[in-house]
């Protein structure tokens, strides 16, 4: 077999992975465009290996993983010493969040590998944490490949992971039962904004609610603080497009929305609800310092659905067992 066979078939095999490898690549960086730049640098970097080293490798789709992973965690790396921060322009803040729709591929890749809450709160890792849960938890990479990629002990890579599934659960809450309920209540409340269910909304909000929001989130002819149930629902029927990209998640804490278009926040309604178990208080900010300081977490119970593991060989499964984050969020919920 000549060297130019051997590249195209390299080139074949790698090809029948992409699919996989852009979606490693999309769960690591949150962004299908910095993906498909991981992707093709794995590529660049594949085709450039001696084939008689190739040859050796049993498993070329963990050999693509592997790379693929490598270039995405540089990348993360070189954001982290940017410090990239949340975008500050409010013009642009409200088109992405209100009016801006995602491209149908984007919105098709996050549908099939991870949901906009794990999104959000997976930007919020360490690189070094987020490699090691996304490939070990999502994609079932051992550890010992994680610690090679990383530059670490496999015993340090299992211990990434763990804090960060932390992270992602938030804690245990210390009330079980009230915390389902007001979840449950947040999850019909998103719901019913995004479809304009005035009657729902009226049940869910107390009388007297009051929504306050920040100046540079909404248009001049919009208060920043408005009362009463009738007319807070009203306001939703006009932001139901921004509240289509709402994603309910634990904000320090306690049941709240995110907005976070591309899975970065933007926008937080933190919900106040009170022992009649109705909603009393809606805050809305935009304002970079308070997002930053905000914990956000993995609700403690299973309002989004895993779809399941894409296995280190590079094939989509719905595993027997579920995802060990998966497992201790219902481990908490219990």
């Amino acid at each position: 077999m000549t060297a130019l066979e051997k590249l195209e078939d390299l080139a074949q095999r790698f090809d029948a992975d992409r699919r996989h490898l852009r979606s490693v690549a999309f769960q690591l960086l949150g962004s299908v465009a910095d993906a498909d730049d991981a992707v093709q640098s794995a590529w660049l970097k594949a085709s450039r290996s001696d084939f008689d080293a190739l040859d050796k490798i049993e498993n070329l789709t963990g050999w693509f993983t592997t790379i693929t992973a490598h270039e995405a965690f540089d990348q993360l790396r070189t954001r982290k010493r940017r410090a990239e921060e949340p975008l500050a322009d409010a013009d642009e803040l409200y088109r992405l969040a209100g009016t801006g729709s995602a491209p149908a591929d984007e919105d098709a890749l996050l549908a099939d590998s991870v949901s906009s809450a794990l999104l959000v709160v997976l930007d919020r890792l360490s690189p070094a944490q987020r490699v090691a849960f996304v490939l070990h938890d999502v994609f079932a990479v051992p550890f010992e490949t994680i610690a090679g990629l990383l530059d670490r002990s496999p015993a340090a890579a299992k211990k990434l992971a763990s804090r960060a599934r932390g992270r992602l659960l938030g804690g245990a809450p210390a009330e079980h039962r009230r915390a389902a309920e007001h979840l449950e209540i947040v999850e019909a409340f998103l719901a019913a904004s995004r479809g304009g269910d005035i009657a729902t909304l009226l049940d869910l909000l107390a009388p007297g609610v009051v929504r306050r929001v920040d100046r540079t989130l909404v248009p001049d002819d919009v208060p920043t603080e408005l009362r009463g149930a009738g007319e807070v629902a009203e306001e939703t029927r006009r932001f139901a497009q921004r509240a289509r990209r709402g994603v309910v998640m634990l904000i320090d804490g306690a049941p709240g929305i995110v907005i976070a278009p591309r899975g970065r926040p933007q926008i937080m309604l933190q919900i106040g609800i009170a022992t009649d178990n109705r909603i009393h208080t809606i805050d809305i900010t935009g304002d970079a310092g308070r997002l930053r300081r905000a914990v956000l977490a993995l609700p403690p119970l299973p309002s989004q659905a895993h779809h399941g593991h894409i296995g280190y060989q590079g094939h989509q499964t719905q595993s027997a067992g579920r995802p060990a984050w998966a497992q201790d969020r219902e481990h908490h919920a219990r």
